[in-house]
Order: C-alpha cells, then structure tokens, then sequence
C-alpha cells in the first residue's frame, strides 16, 4: 500500500535513500535499493507480474538480500486478495516460513529485521482470516504484536511500527466475543480501538513531511479499511478521499479502496464513477470483486444493470467468497423486475453455491432461507445503502406498518424508517420508528428491533443523554437468539466504552 514516488518528489526520495543508506550500514542484506523500489511501487499499482520480475532479477544478482521476501510476501498477499482463492492459499502458504527463516538469519541490529517478521505475520493473517482460520490467527497477531513493540523499543524513531500496531490495536479493540477473541485475551492482547486510529491518524498527517513518505499509501489505505469497516467512523469518506488525493490514479489499488469506502458509506455515485475509470489493462492483476462492487453500487441506487456487474463476477470469480451474496443480489433484481421464475432458480443458487467464510455470505444464506422480502421494503433498503436517503423515505411515504401482514414486514417498515429518518438528521421521528420496532419485533428472530435500540442510544449519545443512551446499548445487549447477534451485542458494548457505561 505504498509507492516509491522516486521522478514526482526528489526532496522526499533523497531523504529516503539517506534513511536507507543510514539504516544498511552494519549489513547490505536490507537493501531497498532502486530494482526493489520499483517492484514495490508495481505492487501498491497492483501490477504484480511486473513486480514479480523485478523481483526475481534481484533475488538473481543479490541472493542474500532479505528485503526480497519481504517484497515477495506483499505479492503474494495482494494475489490471494485480489483471487480469494482458498485453493491458492494453500498452495503459497507455506511461503511465509521460507521468508521467515532467511530474514531470521539476517542482521538483527537493522530495524527492517523485526519489522519485516511482523509484517509477514500480519499479512497471512489477515488473509487466513478469509477462510476461518481462527487459531493461527491468533497466534500470527501475538507473534506480529510481539515483534513490533520489541521493535519500538530498540528502534523509537522507526514510525513504520505505528502501521502494524495501529491496525492490530484498532482491530483487536472492537473484536466481538468468541474464539478468536478469547485466544488473543489469553496472550494478554487486548487492543484499544481510539488508540490504533490515533496511531494511524498520526501517520497520514505526518509522513509526507518525514523520510518515510514512500510508506503514505501503505498508512493510508490501512486507514481508510480501519475508519470504515472496523470504526465504522462517520468520518470515514471524507477522511479517504482526503489522504487518498495524493495517491496517483495509476494506482488500481486506489480506486479499489476509495470505490470501497464510497459504496459502504453512502456516496454510491462517486464509487460508479471511480469504478468505471479504474485503470485496466495486462499489466494489472485481475480483480473480479471490483465487478462485484460494481454490482452492490448500482443495485443500490436501483440501477438494474447491476445484473451484468455481478454476472461478470461470479463467471470470471476464481475465490471463494461473495458469492452467496451476488446470486441473493441477483435473486433481487429478479423480485424487482417481476420475473418471478427466475427469482426461484436464484434463490436455489444462493443456497446451493459458494461458501460462507464471509459474513455477507453467511448473512445472504440466512436471508435465502428467509420469506421474500417485501419489494418496498426492498427498496428502502437499498436506496439507504446507497446514501439515497430522501428517496427512501419517498418510496415508504404512501404505506403504513398494518398495510404489512407479517410482524417481521411490520418491524422492518419500522426499522427502515427509522434508519432513513436518522440519517436526515430527524431525531424525533427516527426515535419513534425504532421503538416501534422494538414493541413489534423484540422477540422476533430478526436483527430489527436489537439494531433500533443500538441506534437509539447512539442518538441520545449524540445527545449527552447518557442515562438513555446507557439504557438503550442495554437492551441491545439484552435480546438474544437473533440474526447478527455478536456483531450488534459487540456494537452495543462499543457505545457503553464510549460513554464510559
């Protein structure tokens, strides 16, 4: 996530190769040189064969140089996130004890040595985390957690320990209860979610005016998944799109990230845009999530040509994950456009394909499994989604919840409206809708009625009405046996932290 800005910024390259060059006197065997810095600024453009190439002449003329596993992992990991094949995987994994044994055996007194271990075991865990591999995930975040404090203290000055530690910090900070998050309480790591985002904060700010520019991207687009998958931070947009505008169009990392961050926080229109401008060509890795992505964006402003997004993902889609969740969007489009034979075979192919390593996949089984949903309901759904708030509100403004004839259509028509209402800013309404939707929907199995009373206290949160907001994260808590129970307890939990409950 980083890239050498070696023609467009002399001042900032010089002071890296005096960084470099001051870093690699005790050993040549860390040596970013200028071939490594050019396969790692192709990595962070996402072109990999390039990268790859460059590699390999390196690893030819300079065998011992163990910056060159540490390039070879980033490849690697960018491949499988960019295939999500588990078969693949398998295949590269055990690369990463190759890697780990030649730069073991390197020069201690470079802060490159710990660093580059940690930031191998991040990266694997990361993408095993993909697939459910839950206890050496553990055990690679306490190893990576280890690696990087014992790094800080040799080397203080070393800001690129903040990247690692910042993710680990935020991540391990709003984990949910379970397996994972168990087995890291017993290495003693528990994760603070406010200090990792003041860590990573910190570095975009200041790294374009230190030697450690080159390294922008990487803090960057670790940033923008923090803020808006992990924080889930109303800030999320402008903050990406802010420290992004440096990052060149080039990048086809970029515009998976910023396409990302728009889509999943309502700025559907810029995310289209982005997606349809993306860089292409055979020098950049293949990415068929981006289609997908293409796909939930127009789905979410109505848009039906959506179709053609996700037929494109799932007939050139080599992974394993969103799959489930591609055909449910196509099941979708078929319930909005009538064609309700095809809207059965969809639903068939939702259950029956993919797997469900991946919440949306596990969620689009569920729902699959579920009644069909109401088309207005529908809608709303989508169109908030995709930050279309008032056309939302327009599309439920001539029904009313007994029009509906099942509590759970009932609780949604609720809960829909509230979510619409809130994001206008309409706290008195949104407060209504959501406590009807508890009245009607608290025993139901469905996540409505535990999600109103998380959006409650967080509006009287907003309010400094503590004693409410207290109540309300309370009762969210309180329901049990619903859909995405740990996720909205754990979102529960995080509001009581906040107003110190």
């Amino acid at each position: 996530m980083h890239q050498i800005k070696l023609l467009r910024l002399p001042i900032s390259y010089f002071l890296f190769s005096i960084f470099f060059l001051f870093s690699n006197n005790a050993s040549a065997n860390f040596d970013f040189n200028t071939n490594c810095q050019k396969a790692y600024q192709n990595i962070f453009e996402l072109k990999l064969n390039a990268a790859r190439q460059l590699i390999a002449a390196e690893k030819k003329i300079h065998p011992n140089n163990s910056i060159v596993p540490f390039l070879e992992n980033y490849v690697d990991y960018y491949y499988l996130l960019t295939t999500e094949s588990k078969s693949e995987f398998e295949r590269l994994e055990p690369n990463k004890e190759v890697r780990l044994d030649q730069i073991s055996d390197d020069d201690k007194s470079s802060p490159y040595y710990l660093y580059a271990q940690a930031q191998i075991n991040i990266q694997w865990a990361l993408m095993r985390g993909r697939f459910g591999s839950y206890l050496t995930v553990a055990r690679e975040i306490n190893r990576a957690n280890s690696l990087l404090q014992e790094n800080t203290k040799k080397f203080p000055g070393f800001h690129l320990n903040g990247i690692g530690l910042g993710l680990i910090n935020a991540v391990l900070g709003v984990l949910p209860d379970g397996f994972l998050k168990s087995t890291l309480s017993t290495f003693g790591i528990k994760g603070n979610l406010q200090a990792g985002l003041n860590m990573l904060d910190k570095l975009a700010e200041n790294l374009p005016k230190s030697a450690y520019e080159p390294f922008y991207e990487e803090t960057v687009f670790t940033y923008a998944y923090v803020l808006s998958d992990v924080a889930k931070s109303p800030s999320a947009y402008a903050k990406t799109m802010k420290y992004m505008a440096r990052i060149p169009d080039t990048s086809l990392l970029k515009c998976y990230l910023q396409a990302y961050v728009c889509a999943r926080n309502g700025h559907t229109d810029v995310a289209i845009t982005t997606l349809a401008n993306r860089p292409t060509g055979a020098v950049y890795q293949p990415f068929p999530y981006l289609d997908y992505l293409m796909g939930i964006a127009k789905l979410n402003k109505l848009d039906y040509s959506a179709e053609a997004s996700f037929e494109k993902f799932l007939q050139t889609n080599k992974g394993v994950n969103n799959i489930k969740d591609a055909y449910l969007h196509l099941a979708w489009i078929a319930l909005l456009k009538g064609e309700n034979n095809n809207l059965s075979a969809l639903i068939a192919k939702t259950k029956a394909s993919g797997f469900i390593f991946a919440e949306r996949d596990k969620q689009a089984l569920n729902e699959a499994n579920s009644p069909t949903p109401n088309k207005e309901l529908l809608k709303a759904r989508l169109l908030f989604d995709g930050g279309y708030f008032a056309k939302g509100l327009d599309v439920l403004s001539d029904s009313k919840a007994e029009d509906y004839a099942s509590a759970k259509d009932k609780t949604e028509y609720h809960y829909r409206l509230g979510r619409l209402n809130d994001a206008l800013g309409k706290d008195d309404m949104a407060l209504m809708n959501y406590q009807n939707a508890i009245t009607v929907g608290k025993s139901l199995k469905y996540y409505f009625a535990a999600k109103s009373a998380v959006q409650i206290g967080i509006i009287y949160e907003a309010k400094k009405n503590t004693q409410k907001a207290k109540s309300s994260f309370n009762l969210a808590i309180s329901m049990k046996g619903h859909e995405q129970e740990n996720s909205i307890e754990n979102e529960a939990k995080q509001g009581l932290r906040r107003i110190g409950g």
